[in-house]
């Protein structure tokens, strides 16, 4: 028998299906979480890129917004991508009024920090934690850690220092998409640490 992992994909807006695919191709099964009670069933949440604002205001509006925060503290495994990483951080510079993050992430991010969307780039980055093989990284209007704190690691900069990625505890914070340039390994240590923690949303799968 194996176990599979039942994760869920924030599913308020953004590239949900991009991350919900490609869970399942690692053999995950996906809960898209829209209501506290599909969040109540699962292991480990990954948060999509989009509008930092948007997920923001739509998670209060769909009772999200505390039951997240909780399960957060609660030790939750969560990978967080572009404006993921933005409601994953403590602190947001540039936030629009009113602002709110789920927070856990012992940082500072400063949104859009790229330009708009037709200065996109990618680029090629060392994550050690990962293996030795670079990782190929899209940006598409994504944000920047400003600084790290005293309970968080920087996992990958830019050649000029900026941090892209960082993790603290269970927490995965990335300021790139992943999901879009078929790099998997963050998707896998999210996985992982999700296996480690015992709790609800490990279901017994098919043996293969």
């Amino acid at each position: 028998m194996v176990i599979t992992q039942r994760v869920g994909v924030l599913a308020l807006q953004g590239d949900v299906r991009e991350h919900a695919a490609l869970l399942a191709e690692l053999g995950a099964e996906v809960v898209l979480v829209r209501r506290p009670e599909e969040l109540a069933t699962v292991g480990g949440l990954v948060i999509p890129g989009g509008e930092s604002t948007v997920i923001d205001k739509l998670s209060r509006t769909f009772g999200l917004q505390g039951p997240i925060r909780t399960a957060i503290a609660d030790g939750m495994p969560v990978l967080g991508t572009c404006a993921g990483l933005i409601m994953l951080a403590d602190r947001i510079e540039d936030a629009i009024e009113g602002q709110q993050t789920f927070g856990g992430l012992d940082v500072l991010v400063r949104r859009n920090a790229f330009g708009r969307q037709t200065e996109s780039f990618e680029a090629e980055l060392d994550v050690p934690e990962l293996g030795d093989a670079p990782v190929h990284a899209a940006f598409i209007r994504g944000p920047v850690v400003e600084s790290v704190g005293r309970s968080a690691a920087t996992l990958a900069a830019l050649p000029d220092g900026r941090v892209v990625a960082v993790e603290q505890g269970n927490l995965l914070g990335i300021g790139f998409h992943p999901e879009i340039s078929g790099e998997t390994r963050f998707h896998r240590r999210f996985l992982d640490r999700v296996a480690a923690r015992s709790g609800p949303g490990a279901s017994a799968g098919a043996a293969v």
